[in-house]
C-alpha cells in the first residue's frame, strides 16, 4: 500500500506562467464549490491543515501547488459554480483554470470530484464534455460518501452511471472517497503511483 509520507505547500499562481517550472507529474483536483475538496487534499496527504478548509464556497482562488514526497505535485484548483463572487471574477477563473488545464504539459490527469449526495448536474456534465473535447485526462472522485446509507449511495450511483452512459462509451474511472472515514483514499494514492511508474 502506498502512503503519502511528505507534503509540502510550494506557491500559489495566478496564471499557468506562474506555476513551478517543472517536469514533475502534476494531478489536479477541481469541483464545484464546496464539494469537498480541501477536505479530500488533506485526508490523502494525512495533514489537517494543508489545504484551507472553508464552510464558505470559492475559498480556493489561485492555482495551488503541494509538492508530495518529492516526486509529484497535487495542484488544487479554483472550484466552479456558486461561489459568491462577481461574474468578471468568475470570467478571470475560468480562463486561468482553461489555460492551465489545457496548456499545462505536465498535467497527468484531472480528478474531478463530485458530491454524491446530489443528483448530476449539469455543470459537471458540461465540464466533463469539454476536458473530453480537449482531450485531458480525468477521473471521476464521488465525495462524502459517508453521508448516505448504502442504499442510497447505490442508488446514487448507479444513477449516475447511468447519466453518463448516455454521453460516453467508456465511462471514466471512478472512486468513492470519505474524508471522515478515509475510504477511497488509498485507491487514489495507487492510482497516482500507478500511473507515475509508466
Amino acid at each position: 500500500m502506498n502512503v503519502i509520507k511528505s507534503a509540502s505547500f510550494i506557491k500559489s499562481s495566478v496564471a499557468l506562467s506562474e506555476c513551478p517550472k517543472s517536469k514533475l507529474p502534476e494531478y489536479a483536483f477541481i469541483g464545484r464549490s464546496n464539494v469537498g475538496k480541501s477536505s479530500l487534499i488533506n485526508c490523502l496527504t494525512n495533514r489537517k491543515k494543508l489545504a484551507k478548509v472553508s464552510v464558505k464556497p470559492g475559498k480556493t482562488q489561485l492555482i495551488n501547488h503541494f509538492l508530495i514526497d518529492k516526486s509529484w505535485y497535487l495542484v488544487d484548483l479554483p472550484g466552479y459554480g456558486w461561489a459568491k463572487v462577481s461574474k468578471t471574477e468568475k470570467a478571470k477563473w475560468k480562463l486561468m483554470i482553461n489555460e492551465y488545464l489545457q496548456k499545462r504539459e505536465n498535467l497527468y490527469c484531472v480528478f474531478l470530484l463530485i458530491d454524491c449526495r446530489h443528483e448530476p448536474q449539469g455543470i459537471d456534465r458540461e465540464f466533463m464534455r469539454w476536458l473530453g473535447e480537449n482531450e485531458i485526462p480525468f477521473v471521476i472522485v464521488f465525495t462524502k460518501t459517508d453521508k448516505l446509507g448504502q442504499v442510497n449511495l447505490q442508488k446514487r450511483l448507479d444513477q449516475y452511471r447511468e447519466v453518463l452512459s448516455e454521453e460516453w462509451d467508456e465511462l471514466p474511472i471512478q472512486f468513492e472517497t470519505s474524508s471522515i472515514s478515509g475510504e477511497g483514499k488509498d485507491q487514489i494514492i495507487d492510482y497516482v503511483m500507478q500511473i507515475n511508474r509508466k
